[in-house]
């Protein structure tokens, strides 16, 4: 089953919620701000692809990091950063056995889908 990881408030995380019902997807939807975000989850996507894609470095909670902190910024800072601030995770995440995505484009992902059943 195909798990969406983000927030209920974030405009993309509803597009694609939107897209994916329209669609006749299957989907489980986990908000990291109220059911949590754990360091195996990063681990795990970051594992999977980099963990820059996971970084959302557009949002206001990342100008809020030091600028020390920001310069230097690595995998494990960045994992830890993003479990103690759930916000800077690039949403949503798209977490399936056979791929995982990060972010929304109704054309990119619907692109991918066409990939899929073809494929």
């Amino acid at each position: 089953m195909l798990k969406v990881y983000g927030i209920k408030s974030c405009d993309t995380c509803r597009k694609a919620k939107t897209f994916l019902t329209n669609k006749g997807i299957e989907f489980q939807f986990h908000d990291v701000r109220e059911d949590g975000l754990n360091i195996q989850m990063l681990e795990r996507w970051a594992d999977r692809i980099d963990w820059q894609k996971l970084l959302n470095k557009q949002s206001l909670t990342w100008r809020k990091v030091p600028e020390a902190d920001r310069a230097d910024m690595n995998r494990n800072k960045a994992l830890a950063t993003m479990l103690d601030q759930p916000t800077l995770l690039k949403r949503p995440v798209f977490e399936h056995d056979d791929y995982i995505a990060v972010g929304f484009s109704e054309a990119r992902f619907g692109d991918f889908l066409a990939k899929q059943s073809n494929g």
